[in-house]
């Protein structure tokens, strides 16, 4: 997953159905288990553009997209956020959300 910026991330969502911006931090624990799952749920689905975000660096679209915590993982659909995930479950899970919104 490539690691995007936020206008990187902006620009995708003008362009892309569908997209979907992971957030995380590198020393949250759940974050690297997350990460794991995004890494797998983005070969399933690659249809999808799907960035990743150290928030500490972009802490900006935390307050902007009204962030609760991380990991988050945000949907976009048309150009518009449609759904925020901060509980990754399962890969099938994830994969059902993107799908859902496909």
């Amino acid at each position: 997953m490539e690691e995007w910026s936020r206008e990187q991330w902006e620009e995708t969502m003008k362009t892309s159905s569908l997209s979907a911006f992971y957030l995380y931090t590198p020393l949250c624990g759940t974050c690297a288990v997350a990460s794991k799952m995004m890494e797998v749920v983005e070969h399933v689905v690659s249809d999808i553009p799907i960035g990743k975000a150290n928030l500490n660096y972009i802490q900006d679209v935390a307050f902007d997209y009204e962030v609760e915590s991380v990991p988050c993982l945000i949907i976009s659909k048309n150009g518009k956020v449609h759904d925020k995930i901060y509980a990754f479950q399962s890969v099938p899970f994830l994969f059902e959300k993107l799908r859902q919104n496909d």
